[in-house]
């Protein structure tokens, strides 16, 4: 019997419907907050992030998060030249979140609650660091902003990602119990050979 490649058009179109709910999400479910240095914003992109990788593993849920989080600031010029870093913070947060649910899957079946729970935090807490240490870096050597600035840009940032992380982990937790049964009964996990 031949294998089936990894990137079917079921998976695919995973990928493509995630990433399209990623960009939505971010796009229309938002607050733009203005900082010295630029903006930063609430927003839920973060929810679909998470559970991307929580429903359908680290690869997909990570190409999704990562495609719909750089189709979106491609969209923005304020955040154009950062799309690529915005591709791989996104493509590691659901990719954490992916695989900690999936090796939790293979040691027990379906995964607990905690075992969910304890990958959405994961994920958004590597996210944080991964973002502001990357905000930081941007803003100091790149845009070429004094240490104070950068300070009060980071201060800013943190406080708004962290309310973006807290909702983030919450939400995508209680979306995946609510999906999940709907989807493993409709057959997508088969379809993807999980």
């Amino acid at each position: 019997m031949q294998k089936k490649p990894y990137f079917s058009v079921m998976r695919l179109s995973v990928i493509g419907l995630m990433a399209a709910m990623v960009f939505v999400t971010t796009m229309y479910l938002r607050i733009d907050i203005p900082t010295p240095l630029g903006k930063t914003m609430l927003h839920f992109g973060n929810v679909m992030c998470i559970l991307s990788g929580l429903l359908f593993g680290g690869m997909t849920g990570g190409l999704a998060a990562g495609l719909g989080s750089a189709i979106f600031d491609l969209m923005d010029p304020t955040f154009a030249p950062e799309f690529w870093i915005t591709f791989l913070l996104k493509f590691a947060m659901a990719f954490i979140a992916g695989m900690m649910v999936r090796r939790a899957r293979r040691e027990s079946g379906e995964p607990s609650r905690l075992n969910v729970s304890i990958a959405a935090v994961t994920a958004a807490v590597g996210y944080f660091v991964l973002y502001i240490t990357k905000t930081i870096l941007w803003n100091r050597f790149v845009m070429g902003a004094e240490w104070g600035a950068v300070w009060t840009t980071v201060a800013t940032k943190a406080t708004v990602s962290l309310v973006n992380a807290v909702a983030a982990s919450i939400i995508s937790v209680l979306l995946y119990f609510a999906l999940r049964p709907a989807l493993k009964a409709a057959g997508i996990f088969s379809k993807l050979g999980e």
